[in-house]
């Protein structure tokens, strides 16, 4: 399988990278070589390499900068989704495309499923959900993974702010009033790799399938789990874990509305895969291991 991945050197894309060499032989490609603000491009590295699947880990991602920057937003997210999402029906590859929590509104009190409404309250969101909308309507063959609170060992994240936060300060103020649980780019990644090898055999419905461990936490919470980690590989904080405090989100005001409620169901996948998802603290657990030997050497 001839496996074209966009978005190679971002968080996602670099766990990708490694993952999916074992369903066939990636092409691998990041911002300079494909730019998603660009058609042309992406219509260029889909027509030389004529790809079986194309895995999209490529997206604009600051949520409060979209804010002021909606039409770049919509560009990534949407334009050059629906791009692809065609090229893909002309070629019959099959499309994997990642998507957010952040197409819903956040005031349902239970975790969402794949077919409530969505309502997004932020630009990034509504770009996101754009997105969704074109792959749907291109009639391609596709996977739609919605995740929330991706953390990898490359690239920026909460876990590293928090753990560079808590070498420089002896207090931490972080948000408690958001549910949902971090989503490790590991745990993507080896559904990604489920999902292609399906189409070897009892292919999984086209659709959309969230994608998160089980549980559920706050920012509030990861910032103590990740410190309680990195205490125990003996590294030199400035904070502990009785000197984090939490806060609402009114008291850290921020250019972009966030949903109060990101928890997802994953009753859908479950279905689907052959292991079960794990817990958030165990699949966090994993992936703040390796950003906290990255820091024991700087």
């Amino acid at each position: 399988m001839r496996i074209l991945l966009l978005g190679a050197n971002g968080q996602l894309g670099c766990t990708l990278k490694r993952k999916l060499l074992c369903v066939g032989d990636v092409k691998a490609c990041a911002r300079a070589e494909v730019d998603l603000s660009d058609n042309a491009s992406i219509k260029q590295a889909i027509e030389v390499y004529n790809p079986d699947c194309i895995v999209n880990a490529a997206a604009y991602t600051d949520v409060d900068k979209a804010e002021n920057e909606q039409d770049l937003a919509f560009a990534v997210n949407a334009e050059a989704v629906s791009t692809i999402s065609q090229e893909a029906r002309r070629l019959d590859a099959l499309y994997i495309h990642f998507s957010t929590d952040y197409v819903f509104d956040g005031r349902k009190k239970v975790p969402y499923t794949e077919i409530d409404f969505r309502n997004p309250i932020n630009v990034y969101g509504r770009s996101k959900l754009a997105g969704e909308n074109t792959i749907l309507a291109s009639g391609c063959r596709h996977f739609i993974f919605r995740t929330s609170w991706v953390i990898g060992p490359d690239g920026g994240n909460f876990a590293r702010t928090i753990l560079r936060l808590a070498r420089e300060r002896e207090t931490l103020n972080v948000i408690n009033d958001q549910y949902g649980v971090p989503t490790s780019t590991d745990l993507i990644s080896k559904v990604t790799v489920e999902a292609i090898k399906s189409t070897n055999k009892n292919a999984w419905p086209s659709g959309i399938y969230h994608l998160v461990p089980k549980g559920q936490t706050t920012w509030y919470g990861i910032a103590i789990k990740l410190i309680q980690i990195a205490s125990a590989e003996n590294i030199t904080l400035a904070t502990n874990e009785n000197s984090v405090y939490p806060i609402l989100t009114s008291q850290y005001p921020m250019l972009a509305a966030r949903p109060a409620n990101s928890l997802l169901n994953t009753s859908k996948l479950d279905r689907a895969l052959s292991f079960d998802l794990p817990q958030w603290s165990d699949d966090f657990y994993d992936v703040a291991n390796q950003i906290i030997r990255s820091f024991k050497s700087t």
